[in-house]
């Protein structure tokens, strides 16, 4: 069982990728018998129509999505003609490969060879637009000089075509440069902006040789899209038939793409195709379910819990008490508030703001704070004082206990020397005067 399993997986790749050969050669082979004379040419494998409304921005050298190709499927697209000289050596090429464009003309190539104009729509190319008078830095032009370049270009080509037709709602900037306002602007009057899957840097100073490599080399490493190319350049025209016949060998085929119109809708697509490389079947994400975009009317009001919605009742805790004695009887509670009714957030009032004169203080206020506060400041100095005093007052009784407590020879003794008397008595009076004073100092503060 499991070999038939992973037999089944082996075989349903192995499956698909025979008939995505087989279906190749076939469209290869349907393109070149419908270009009679030329055995060699890749001719167109079919046409796409595309809506500009629902895709206003292609190009992965700029944006996130490109036209919905296969693998191995190429767009070419031309940019800043007609010039007679090169354009219709271009023109020639592709007829002779039978191979389908989309040229982007400018406004004022336009004017000066109209009728290059109506020889890439006689051929059945698409004619597109690329401003009026392509400047390089259009993205730092004011936005109203922006949109009055694509404007005259789009109506520079639509009278170059001379029939009442315009060319299709598909623009490209110079340069890639486009901003935010050009976008938005192409999006509502319905153009689609095209950037690039790659370049071939023909607008270098590079040799055809090089145009070449380029083209080859960086469409190999995409594996499809659309290439930029310019149809003003004579290295282009050096370039060109190598480029279609190395496509044809390497199994690349052309598409062509078309507007859609009321007469002819889109083609169907997924919205993985218009990416550059949607992700594999294989991958789980790709088949998971997209999330939906809701939209919400605003923020619902959330019910009030009943009371029959807790787990306990207080209706009868008054009662309850009054029978076990334990108190007084409660009131009935009252019943949970059903719904609150808030006010708007506009209607809330704004809190009082206090006024100047709740901070003024008057004169005779200030006098009183001050007069008690000096009061308080003496009343604290005298405290201080007398506490110093009464401990000075201590140590002089202990002073004369001890003195007291002398025997009575080493009185005679101090009697016998004068010197000793002196000595001993006269420091007495001295320290006797001395607390006296301050003793006579303190009580005139106390007095104060």
């Amino acid at each position: 069982m499991i070999a038939s399993v992973f037999g089944g997986v082996w075989r349903r790749p192995f499956t698909a990728l025979c008939v995505g050969f087989l279906g190749s050669v076939a469209a290869q082979a349907a393109s070149a018998a419908d270009c009679p004379g030329h055995p060699d040419a890749i001719g167109t494998s079919r046409t796409i129509v595309v809506d500009p409304r629902a895709h206003p921005i292609i190009g992965t050298m700029q944006y996130a999505k490109t036209l919905p190709l296969e693998d191995h499927e190429v767009v070419l697209t031309f940019d800043d003609g007609p010039l007679p000289k090169y354009s219709n050596q271009i023109l020639d090429i592709l007829a002779a490969h039978c191979a389908k464009a989309t040229f982007f003309l400018v406004g004022r190539q336009a004017n000066g060879n109209p009728e290059g104009v109506r020889k890439v729509r006689d051929a059945g190319h698409t004619v597109a637009t690329h401003t009026q008078n392509h400047p390089s830095g259009m993205h730092r032009l004011p936005l109203d000089r922006s949109l009055q370049e694509i404007e005259q270009g789009i109506a520079s080509v639509t009278a170059a075509l001379g029939d009442g037709t315009a060319p299709a709602p598909f623009l490209r900037i110079p340069g890639l440069r486009v901003n935010d306002g050009m976008e938005a602007y192409a999006a509502s009057k319905g153009l689609q902006i095209w950037s690039a899957d790659f370049p071939a840097d023909d607008w270098r100073n590079v040799s055809a040789n090089r145009v070449y490599d380029l083209a080859i080399q960086r469409l190999e490493a995409k594996g499809k899209g659309i290439l930029l190319l310019h149809d003003i350049q004579p290295r282009t025209v050096a370039a060109l038939p190598r480029i279609l016949h190395e496509l044809k060998v390497r199994g690349y085929r052309i598409v062509h793409v078309v507007p859609a119109t009321a007469d002819r809708p889109a083609t169907p697509t997924e919205p993985a195709q218009w990416q550059l490389h949607p992700p594999s079947e294989a991958v789980a994400i790709s088949r998971w379910p997209k999330v939906p975009k809701f939209a919400s009317a605003g923020p619902a009001a959330l019910p009030v819990p009943a009371l029959s919605h807790l787990d306990w009742h207080t209706s009868d805790l008054g009662a309850r008490a009054a029978r076990r004695g334990r108190g007084v009887p409660l009131p009935p509670a009252a019943l949970w508030p059903r719904q609150m009714t808030l006010p708007p957030v506009v209607t809330l009032a704004a809190l009082p703001v206090p006024a100047a004169s709740l901070f003024k203080m008057p004169e005779s206020a200030r006098l009183t704070l001050l007069a008690s506060s000096t009061h308080r400041a003496a009343a604290a100095q005298a405290r201080s004082t007398e506490a110093s005093s009464a401990k000075l007052a201590g140590k002089s009784r202990r002073h004369g206990r001890t003195a007291a407590a002398q025997p009575p020879e080493s009185a005679g003794h101090a009697e016998q020397t004068p010197q000793t008397q002196s000595a001993g008595t006269t420091p007495k009076p001295a320290a006797q005067a001395k607390r006296n004073g301050r003793s006579v100092r303190v009580a005139g503060l106390k007095k104060r």
